[in-house]
């Protein structure tokens, strides 16, 4: 851990996030993850990572419980790096960067990927940040408190 990396006992969710998937890498296996691609040479040829590099973000993303290792489903001898529920959690986190890149980053005729649902073939929702009564809540709207975790 670098001097500038927040330490795993910061207290905010969002530095420990970070420490997790916040790097470029970590992110966009996890993206191609939900893509279905499950083994390294494909992750490889997918994001033209440097193999080093891709073995170190899987590793670490396996360690952290966001993959798991199991054998091929092809019965190979190969192994895949599969999706867990921690992992799964993380597909709003992708939705968003994708919708705010989608908005911002791309000319109005630019060609992009779009994801689309599959069962009507049409593009996502936006997703929007709600309060428990449904209603939308902007930056302003929230606030944060420090919690203190119970004595186990």
């Amino acid at each position: 851990m670098s001097e500038n990396t927040p330490s795993p006992n910061s207290e905010c969710p969002v530095a420990r996030t970070l420490e997790i998937i916040g790097d470029r890498w970590s992110l966009m296996i996890i993206r191609d993850a939900f893509d279905g691609i499950r083994r390294f040479s494909e992750f490889q040829k997918s994001l033209g990572v440097a193999k080093n590099i891709l073995a170190s973000r899987l590793k670490g993303l396996v360690q952290v419980g966001v993959l798991r290792v199991q054998p091929a489903s092809d019965a190979s001898a190969y192994k895949e790096y599969v999706l867990t529920e921690k992992g799964q959690e993380i597909f709003p986190i992708v939705i968003s960067l994708r919708q705010w890149g989608e908005r911002f980053l791309f000319a109005e005729h630019e060609t992009r990927s779009v994801l689309l649902d599959n069962a009507s073939g049409e593009p996502l929702m936006p997703i929007e940040v709600r309060a428990l009564s449904g209603q939308k809540l902007q930056p302003g709207d929230c606030h944060r408190v420090r919690r203190i975790a119970a004595e186990p």
